[in-house]
């Protein structure tokens, strides 16, 4: 059975008073078993997660990471340097990184190797815009991106990473896709990967990310496809981060 993952993208927000407090109530929490959580931050507070997080059941991770090994490349941030501050995860090809800084697909798929090769996972984001999805493109849109990433990484590399279906016009906006939306693309990016192993089909998580909280994440995280959630706004309050947590772990329970 596939573990769920509640990670949670922390996006530019922060402070070291702030997240000192999230930390703490997040590891107040009791551990749950059939849940793994992680949180995604600034690169400027990774030594404060190493710190704070180390020894814990939390994982934590980055936000972005260059498509270099090292070399001459202002404000980018290195794979190795997020090992080195023990990130297990990074976030590949958000689509505010799509967006805003123009990453390609090859583009993401070349952090994705990055990232591999420091034995870091990445979670690689893909999604369909509101025009894109309304002209009824989002099936195509999201089996290019994959396919992109399938062709660059292969098997072996798409077995140490996780995906997180975020359909654009559903992030920050307090719009969420229905379930039944989600799950046809979810088995849409499973039945592509069976394609090339039945084996990665299986195990591979997919995530949802997209306006996910507390009030959506039981009816989500029930359906057969979803393997957690890619977490924005609501990362930042730990009740609401903690009650996407628990949705998880009731839906890993009732397929047990």
């Amino acid at each position: 059975m596939r573990k769920k993952l509640i990670a949670g993208n922390w996006k530019m927000h922060g402070s070291r008073a702030a997240n000192e407090a999230l930390v703490q109530a997040l590891r107040a929490e009791p551990p749950l078993e059939s849940v793994e959580l992680a949180v995604l931050v600034p690169a400027p507070y990774l030594a404060q997660m190493q710190q704070l997080l180390g020894g814990s059941a939390c994982a934590w991770g980055g936000q972005d990471v260059s498509d270099q090994e090292r070399g001459a490349f202002t404000g980018e941030v290195a794979a190795s340097m997020l090992r080195e501050f023990g990130c297990r995860y990074t976030v590949v090809g958000h689509s505010e990184r799509r967006q805003r800084h123009g990453e390609t697909d090859l583009q993401v798929a070349a952090k994705a190797q990055q990232a591999l090769a420091q034995d870091l996972i990445p979670i690689l984001c893909l999604g369909e815009s509101l025009e894109q999805r309304e002209s009824g493109k989002t099936a195509q849109v999201v089996r290019g991106q994959l396919g992109v990433l399938l062709d660059t990484l292969g098997e072996a590399g798409m077995a140490r990473s996780v995906l997180a279906y975020e359909p654009i016009w559903a992030i920050g906006t307090g719009r969420s896709a229905t379930p039944a939306q989600v799950q046809e693309v979810h088995a849409g990016l499973r039945r592509q990967c069976a394609e090339v192993s039945p084996d990665l089909a299986e195990n591979i998580q997919i995530l949802y990310g997209g306006s996910v909280k507390g009030a959506n994440a039981v009816e989500l995280m029930a359906l057969p496809d979803v393997d957690g959630a890619l977490v924005g706004g609501a990362s930042l309050v730990a009740q609401e981060f903690l009650a996407i947590a628990r949705a998880a772990a009731k839906a890993s329970q009732g397929t047990e």
